[in-house]
């Protein structure tokens, strides 16, 4: 029954994704404006944010706290950005453990430049999650219709 209206459901319904709803299921509804849209947004996003990061260097410049804080702050962000990166490229073809996803929250805060890339190059070829979202669709209306069809072929006859 749907919650909304009372009405029986016909079987698994896609679950949304960000930015696309349901489009990704059948690429329908503006899907490929969308695409391009998120892959522009995101990376305007980490341009935007490298400004932000190289105008932080300038400040640290500024005020001469040295050769090696300074470094230390590059090796930082090109780590955690990296690590971010492979996090959300892996988030796409697969469902994050809730639990490391919260002990890698600072991280991902951190490499946030890296989150913003994987998000674009993803959206280059699909909806980011796309692929993951339609193989759970896919296995649920297989479940669903295998639950609900019926056995074909000739029925015994009790005695």
């Amino acid at each position: 029954m749907s919650a909304e209206n009372g009405t029986p459901t016909l079987g698994p319904s896609p679950e949304p994704i960000r930015f696309f709803g349901t489009t990704w299921l059948n690429h329908d509804n503006g899907y490929t404006p969308r695409r391009i849209a998120v892959a522009v947004g995101s990376l305007a996003a980490a341009a935007a944010a490298c400004l932000v990061l190289r105008l932080a260097y300038q400040g640290l410049q500024i005020a001469a706290i040295g050769s090696f804080v300074s470094l230390l702050m590059i090796v930082m962000f090109a780590i955690c950005s990296a690590m971010a990166f492979r996090h959300t490229w892996d988030g796409f073809t697969r469902r994050p453990d809730p639990d490391r996803q919260a002990s890698l929250r600072g991280l991902l805060a951190i490499g946030f430049v890296g989150s913003l890339l994987a998000y674009f190059f993803r959206s280059l070829t699909e909806a980011p999650g796309e692929k993951l979202h339609r193989e759970e669709y896919e296995a649920a209306r297989k479940r669903h219709e295998k639950s609900t069809t019926r056995r074909s072929g000739k029925k015994r006859r009790r005695t």
